[in-house]
């Protein structure tokens, strides 16, 4: 799995320290011109997926490649970065300028998960070509995000949260950018990234009762907007095992962890990996280790303690 890059590692690739002691409500935000923080020099953008969600106003030439999509940026854009999503910039102009925020999903703690919005849906397209006129009206959001931040103004955080959604709007009523076909190898490997990434951020699972969303194949290929057989194609290539292999293999994982180290009952741990039944969840483990998940449970519990379970 790839690492996800913190807000820590963020603002030390910026050489900036992370923000704190300025009365901030929970969660985090940042407006900030690129220019500003690395002395003109832009550092390379790596495939990865980012901590946080970050909106970024880009003018110059580069090329954005995210999943298995690659799009071609040649004139002024904005493109909206989630958390689930990794993706690379490639820049082609030597200068490019840009605005950009960072933001945390507690910014908005009481106002409702800034992820229901399209342009951080993990199947949505998150670049948006802007047509001059909209480049001053995305200016003067930004410049009104830095005066606010700036200011000592006692509610300025609820003017930066209308800020963003200013943003957010503004580009839901524009057609997304044209996606172009991406390389074939390269674009196995982001759709296995990606794959991997949901797959992972699934667990570990927290509590009886927090179970996993996607649990099937056609669930990460909807996510995708993919038919399912390109992303059986995509990971057979990658990793050499298909989506049913690779969800399979992680749930077993998963399984032994928690009859290991947990005092979930078995059917807790079932219905927690998404099993509709016990039996169901039993059949697969057996099929898998050979024993039932009681006997691996017992012979986990006294390899550890020396003893039998009661």
């Amino acid at each position: 799995m790839q690492h996800t890059e913190s807000l820590e590692e963020f603002y030390a690739k910026k050489r900036q320290l992370l923000p704190g002691g300025s009365g901030q409500e929970p969660g985090h935000f940042n407006v900030y011109k690129m220019g500003h923080w690395v002395g003109g020099h832009l550092i390379p953008t790596p495939f990865h997926r980012k901590a946080f969600y970050k909106i970024k106003l880009i003018l110059g030439r580069s090329r954005c490649y995210f999943a298995d999509k690659t799009i071609e940026i040649t004139q002024n854009a904005l493109l909206f970065a989630s958390p689930l999503i990794p993706y690379q910039l490639e820049w082609l102009d030597e200068e490019p300028s840009e605005y950009a925020c960072i933001l945390t999903e507690g910014f908005f703690h009481a106002f409702g998960p800034i992820r229901q919005y399209p342009v951080f849906d993990p199947a949505s397209h998150p670049v948006y070509f802007l047509s001059d006129a909209q480049v001053v009206q995305v200016l003067s959001i930004y410049q009104a995000m830095e005066t606010e931040l700036a200011s000592g103004y006692a509610y300025k955080w609820d003017l930066l949260r209308n800020l963003v959604y200013e943003l957010v709007h503004l580009v839901m009523k524009i057609s997304p950018a044209p996606v172009v076909a991406a390389p074939a190898t390269p674009a196995n490997a982001r759709i296995a990234s990606l794959f991997q990434e949901l797959l992972e951020l699934q667990f570990p699972l927290e509590a009886p009762g927090a179970g996993i969303q996607l649990r099937k194949p056609q669930d990460f290929a909807r996510q995708f907007g993919l038919h399912l057989n390109h992303l059986n194609r995509a990971l057979k290539a990658t990793l050499g095992k298909t989506t049913s292999q690779c969800i399979s293999e992680r749930l077993l994982r998963e399984a032994k962890i928690l009859l290991s180290h947990s005092d979930w009952d078995i059917a807790e741990i079932a219905y927690g990996l998404g099993f509709e039944e016990p039996a169901y969840f039993s059949s697969f483990f057996k099929k898998q280790v050979h024993k039932t998940p009681g006997q691996f449970r017992q012979e986990a519990r006294w390899a550890k303690t020396g003893t039998e379970m009661s």
